[in-house]
């Protein structure tokens, strides 16, 4: 290319000029173009030529265009000094609808530094369709008043390209009813105009729908279409109108609310408002039924709006209306009958009515308790019923014509079960079944059928002896399986007779709390047991009453001091006793024998020299009373001795006698074996005694033997047979529960002079105690020992040994 302006065509219709400035090579521009659309790489024309820039040169002339801007869409080719295109251009987007897009550059180069404009003119091309802004247009047009050749504007459509490039015509499809009309205006715009060419029918045709095209002048040609909808506008000329006159529906009862149980259907030819139909109940509806049922105006379904029960309504009717929104508002009608099917929902109810609240427990099987009343509000199978008891009890359903009745079938115990809790279960016979059930509580009333009962088969009381009258000695208790009147007890004492004198003389019982009390006070020495017979009854009628054996056990107590047996002595309990002078140590001055009332402990005897206690030439036995010499004596020694000796029971607290012993020293004693009956003829009161417990040890041993012999026999006969039930006639009572707890046993009492035996009643292993003492010195008598308790296999041994020697010595260890 010539640089004084001359210009050349290249094969990419790039025009290139360069104009001289006046003031040489300091400035130039140079203008070329470019079609939009062109691939990068694209040489859009060769600036160094352009500017006389020799090859060589061009790396010392670094050229390169100025902004950042003409950088984005071209770029210099350093090694031939060649503008290209660096990215895809768009004319549309640089210059719009503009008829001409320039884009105006600064190119630089050094060495000398020059600034050359540069100017690029962006050719169009046919690369953008005719669009329109809204491809749907809707064009409303009123039936039967629009008259034909009545225009409507249509919307343009707009091309990017120019010139050629732009929309050049429009083209509407055929169309009886629509004709197009096209104008053009000063600036070359043309505007589209519809033309209704016939009356339009809502009823017959609602809608027409028509293509605007649009096509512009390129090559090859491009078009757009804009979808035009004409919309024929109804007027209000027709009513609603129901698909039926009768609608018939059936549903069940209990339908959940917002159930659909029905959907209306009317129809309006108008369109719009006209056609638009709301739908509402009528004068005709009763408010009960508009009350369970609610009406969607704009949907027109009916649902459930309240509890729909079979049983209150079965059958209701729905007038309904329809109106169409147009002026003026027409309306159509129809009738809705709805019938309300039954479904098992009512359970039965169970009422139960008694004739009693209390049923006497020998009330007779058969006997009617309570009538029982069954409903079912449902109906048919629905309604039937099934009524039901709860097993094991003494009661049955009777029933008679959907009546029933409770009745007994079984004896009634009211100690034994005295309220019944009866469960009554009814189903009916739809499907699913319903079940009711309730409870009936009967009580069993009370009837003195059974006698009262003591706690415990004997009751066993222990008192001391001299206890003051008034004593508590003991509780029995009975209980009544029966209640009220029938359970209040009273107790009192049988009458019998205890030594001539009436039982009530010694115990009294209380007659409501059974506290048995002391009405005397009890001698130990007199008697050891007491057995009363406690009666209790009801109030009830007839009164019942049971007994029970309280056996009353004497305790005693240290109430006796020891009394002097032997030897022979004044009221102030002095003995005189003779030694001859020549005594050596260990002579028997004389043996002391005491006796004490009392038993036990309170018998055992013990002996003590007290006078004198510091030197002395005698001395006493502690346990036989005697009394011996220590040394010899001599004749300048005193010839009369004074000892004084004491006699000590073990009890608490002890009592004791003091008996004075004069001893006189002679040449010759004549020494005196009393017999048994002098000692007995010249015994003081006390002998009589004596004698009595020598009549008590024979016939208590001739008894012992004898019984002795009958349990053997029954033991031979019975290997395992109870004593304790057996040895039952001992000591002067009996009582088969008393010998469970007490057992009786044989002592032998020396507690005395005279040796002898007795039986008492002790608990089951308890143990004896031993006592020893001695007759007065004699050479053919020997000692008593006390045994501990005997069991009657020893029994037979003692009394053989009783009966063979007439004397008795045991060991204190046995």
């Amino acid at each position: 290319m010539d640089i004084r302006g001359c210009c050349q065509c290249w094969k990419w219709q790039v025009v290139c000029s360069f104009l001289l400035c006046s003031w040489g090579w300091v400035s130039g521009q140079l203008r070329y173009s470019i079609v939009e659309e062109s691939e990068p790489g694209t040489l859009v024309g060769n600036v160094a030529q352009d500017l006389g820039i020799k090859r060589a040169e061009l790396s010392q002339r670094r050229i390169h265009l100025r902004s950042e801007q003409s950088q984005q869409y071209f770029s210099v080719n350093q090694d031939n000094g060649g503008l290209v295109v660096k990215e895809r251009i768009d004319r549309e987007s640089l210059c719009g609808s503009s008829p001409r897009c320039l884009l105006q550059l600064e190119v630089v180069a050094e060495n000398p530094l020059e600034l050359i404009s540069l100017e690029i003119e962006i050719l169009d091309i046919n690369d953008n369709s005719p669009t329109f802004s809204s491809n749907d247009h809707i064009i409303e047009i009123t039936e039967l008043v629009t008259s034909p050749g009545a225009r409507f504007a249509l919307e343009i459509a707009e091309d990017l390209d120019v010139g050629v490039n732009g929309v050049s015509q429009y083209t509407l499809n055929t169309n009886p009813y629509f004709s197009l009309s096209v104008k053009t205006h000063k600036d070359g715009t043309l505007i589209p105009q519809l033309i209704l060419e016939k009356v339009l029918d809502r009823e017959e045709k609602q809608e027409h729908h028509l293509i605007l095209t649009a096509i512009d002048g390129g090559e090859p040609a491009r078009s757009g279409t804009c979808r035009i909808t004409v919309l024929v506008l109804d007027i209000n000329d027709n009513p609603p109108v129901f698909n039926q006159s009768v609608y018939k529906v059936s549903i069940r009862e209990n339908l959940p609310l917002k159930t659909v149980i029905l959907t209306l259907n009317a129809t309006d030819q108008d369109d719009g408002a006209n056609g638009e139909i709301e739908f509402f109940f009528d004068g005709h509806t009763f408010k009960s039924a508009k009350r369970l049922f609610a009406l969607n105006q704009q949907t027109g379904e009916i649902n459930v709006n309240g509890l729909v029960d079979f049983e209150e309504l079965n059958f209701y009717e729905l007038s309904i209306k329809a109106i169409d929104k147009g002026f003026p508002k027409l309306e159509g009608n129809c009738i809705v009958h709805v019938e309300v099917e039954d479904v098992n929902d009512n359970p039965p109810e169970i009422t139960f009515s008694t004739v009693t609240d209390n049923i006497p427990e020998n009330a007779l099987i058969g006997t009617v308790v309570g009538f029982i009343n069954v409903n079912d509000k449902d109906s048919g199978k629905n309604g039937e019923i099934r009524l039901n008891l709860s097993p094991n009890v003494p009661f049955r359903i009777r029933s008679n014509q959907n009546r029933y009745a409770l009745v007994t079938d079984g004896n009634l115990d009211r100690e034994e079960t005295p309220q019944y809790t009866i469960e009554l279960t009814a189903s009916d016979l739809g499907s699913p079944p319903l079940y009711s059930k309730t409870s009936v509580t009967l009580r069993v009333s009370d009837i003195n059928d059974n006698a009262p009962l003591f706690t415990q088969s004997t009751y066993n009381a222990f008192i001391k002896e001299n206890s003051d009258p008034g004593t508590l000695l003991c509780t029995v208790f009975a209980s009544d399986l029966d209640e009220g009147v029938n359970s209040d007890l009273v107790y009192s004492i049988v009458e019998s007779q205890i030594d001539g004198s009436s039982v009530s003389s010694f115990v009294y019982i209380h007659s409501n709390d059974g506290n048995i009390y002391a009405q005397r006070s009890f001698d130990y020495e007199q008697i050891q047991v007491l057995q009363i017979t406690i009666k209790v009854e009801d109030s009830g009628s007839p009164q019942l009453s049971s007994t029970v054996p309280v056996f009353l056990f004497i305790l005693d107590t240290n109430d006796n001091p020891p009394t002097l047996l032997y030897p022979e002595h004044s009221e102030d309990l002095i003995v005189q006793e003779r030694i001859p002078k020549s005594t050596s140590a260990g002579y028997l001055v004389t043996k002391l024998s005491a006796v004490d009332l009392d038993s036990g402990h309170n018998a055992w005897l013990l002996f003590t020299l007290i006078h004198p206690i510091n030197y002395s030439s005698f001395q006493v036995s502690k346990h036989t009373g005697e009394v011996r010499t220590v040394r010899g004596f001599q004749e300048a020694e005193n010839m009369e001795q004074q000892l004084v000796i004491s006699i000590s029971d073990q009890g608490s607290p002890p009592l004791s006698t003091t008996v004075t012993v004069l001893v006189s020293m002679a040449d010759e004693v004549i020494v005196e074996r009393p017999k048994s009956g002098d000692f007995l003829t010249n015994s003081k009161p006390p002998s009589d005694m004596t004698l009595y417990l020598i009549i008590s040890l024979v016939a208590i041993s001739l008894v012992s033997l004898v019984t002795f012999m009958i349990l053997l026999v029954k033991c031979l006969r019975k290997d395992s047979y109870d004593w304790g039930s057996s040895c039952c006639l001992l000591g002067g009572f009996q009582s088969k529960p008393y010998t469970d707890q007490y057992q009786p046993a044989l002592y032998l009492n020396t507690d005395g002079t005279l040796k002898y035996m007795e039986v008492r009643m002790v608990p089951p292993g308890s143990q004896g105690q031993s006592y020893q003492t001695h007759l007065p010195p004699a050479p053919e008598q020997q000692d008593f020992s006390i045994v501990q308790p005997l069991d009657f296999p020893k029994l037979k041994d003692l009394v053989q040994d009783i009966s063979a020697e007439g004397n008795y010595t045991s060991d204190p260890s046995n």
